[in-house]
């Protein structure tokens, strides 16, 4: 044998199991002592007994991701497409139809944000009490319902209502689907997974343009302008897809309702999240403690300047991408403007595609950080001293590479840096929740005495995206000083009947490494960050 994977879990159908690497690669799950000494043989969920049984770890991280990853990307590509479609219908005479000016319209755009980001951080205590296939099928069919009554909408208070309506029912679903992959994988296997189903805001964006300037073309039918059969086929689209949803999306590989895996892969799961230090992945008792050790965590509000960092600049370009090109290429239509788009927002799939794939394939996030960031600094530097449509769409370019793929690799960094499974949610929905807040910022920067060029929007989000790199420095020179420390054994705890000479009361008394791993966490002297 390799490898002797010995994990202990709270579930009793885990802890009598252990799995192996053979030479041949393939992993089993295999009888413990206790058995060959003539005690009774562990009991799966189904009251059958475990047999040896291979199991191909290749094969299951396949199964995941054709079960859970695809399905994931297309709800958040209608999440995406949902909230972004007003800009597209701005352009098809939202504003004057139902008699709003543009500060109006601004108005509108930022109170989507208020309910968004309160309700994120207690939407992922919600799912991790609630199974996944209910709660994220039921918040998209309410959103999808609120999508479609964007289309009969008359005046400016109508326009008001909605927009609070979608930001309260769209609230959970980003968190979500990212605490839910947190769920699946180990940190080293999330940046690509994250950055698939994220890659879908990208395609979003394209093909948002794309739709809309088809739709469009309805304008008239049914007494109905071209902007209101955007929100109402799309709201319709989204409401079939959510009902799909209750029996295609999977519950967490902790619960034994799992369809795609057997139970000794559902285990196996279960088991090489432990030995990835997610102690939490065989479950844990919800308890106020867990949202206290979010709160006073360094971690957490650092993370929130991250998101802040590419959250506020994600709104801004997703908002105003097709009026910014609208105005700086000189004489084009509403339906090119959204036509030439659509190259930009590919390229910005493709991007946070490869980077997703990098950051897990080094092993290294913060560097990739740095040059997005860098990257991102670049772009809207060029945006604001440009006067050159030419020059300024190839920033656009640069904005976008910056933008979509710092998000998936920042969610992978930081998600994998927090241990237990109440806390790591808590501390998502914050930082989330807090990134998404700043769109209310930066849906009102992009204002109409501004055009052609914009240079105070591109100068705000300039000044976002310097936040976000100059929080990410931080955040590795903390979590690589916490790994040396931790290295010189000062932060080892004391642990009944082990002799340890480092250890110190300062840091704890347990019973045994298994309790102190358990309550903990990511505070646990043999936690190490990734960096």
């Amino acid at each position: 044998m390799e490898r002797l994977y010995e994990v202990m879990s709270p579930l009793e159908e885990v802890r009598n199991t252990q799995v192996y690497t053979s030479n041949t690669g393939m992993l089993s799950l295999s009888k413990n002592s206790e058995e060959c000494s003539g005690e009774p043989k562990p009991v799966l969920s189904d009251g059958a007994p475990s047999p040896d049984v291979p199991i191909d770890e290749k094969a299951v991280l396949r199964k995941i991701d054709l079960h859970v990853i695809p399905w994931l990307a297309l709800l958040y590509l209608l999440n995406f497409l949902d909230r972004g479609s007003i800009g597209n219908a701005k352009l098809y005479n939202l504003e004057r139809d139902i008699g709003i000016t543009d500060r109006q319209y601004l108005n509108a755009l930022t109170l989507f944000f208020f309910p968004y980001a309160l309700l994120e951080p207690a939407s992922n205590v919600i799912l991790r009490r609630l199974r996944p296939s209910i709660y994220l099928s039921t918040m998209m069919l309410l959103w999808g319902i609120v999508m479609t009554m964007h289309g009969v909408i008359k005046d400016y208070g109508g326009l008001l209502t909605v927009r609070i309506l979608l930001g309260a029912t769209e609230a959970g679903l980003y968190p979500g689907i990212v605490f839910y992959i947190t769920r699946q994988v180990e940190r080293s296997e999330m940046g690509t997974r994250v950055a698939i189903f994220f890659s879908s805001a990208t395609v979003a964006g394209a093909f948002s343009g794309l739709l809309a300037a088809a739709i469009s073309n309805m304008d008239g039918v049914g007494g109905k302008a071209g902007w209101e059969w955007i929100f109402i086929l799309e709201g319709l689209a989204t409401v079939i897809i959510a009902v799909a949803s209750y029996w295609i999306i999977q519950d967490f590989p902790s619960s034994p309702g799992v369809r795609f895996l057997t139970e000794q892969e559902r285990l196996f799961v279960v088991q090489r999240l432990q030995e990835d230090m997610k102690l939490s992945a065989a479950g844990e008792s919800f308890h106020t403690k867990y949202i206290w050790q979010s709160l006073s965590d360094w971690k957490t509000w650092v993370a929130m300047g991250i998101y802040m960092g590419f959250d506020g600049p994600l709104y801004a370009f997703s908002l105003f991408l097709p009026t910014i090109i609208s105005q700086t290429i000189l004489g084009f239509r509403a339906t090119v403007a959204n036509l030439l788009s659509v190259p930009v927002y590919a390229w910005g799939c493709f991007m946070t595609c490869v980077i997703g794939f990098l950051g897990d394939r080094l092993g290294t996030r913060s560097q990739i950080n740095f040059v997005l960031f860098s990257v991102g600094l670049i772009g809207y530097i060029i945006l604001i001293v440009s006067q050159s449509a030419a020059l300024s769409y190839f920033a656009t370019y640069l904005a976008v590479s910056a933008i979509f793929a710092t998000i998936p690799n920042s969610v992978a960094w930081v998600a994998g840096n927090i241990e237990g499974s109440y806390k790591r949610g808590v501390t998502l929905g914050m930082a989330i929740g807090f990134g998404n807040i700043n769109g209310a910022v930066t849906a009102n920067i992009y204002r109409a005495q501004d055009r052609p060029w914009y240079r105070l929007g591109h100068g705000v989000v300039l000044a976002y995206i310097a936040i976000g790199l100059i929080c990410s420095v931080v955040f590795f020179v903390f979590l690589k000083r916490e790994n040396a420390i931790r290295d010189r054994g000062e932060r080892d705890e004391i642990i009944e009947g082990v002799d340890n000479k480092h250890a110190h009361e300062r840091n704890g008394r347990y019973h045994s490494v298994e309790e102190a791993k358990t309550l903990k966490g990511d505070d646990w002297s043999g936690f190490r960050y990734t960096l």
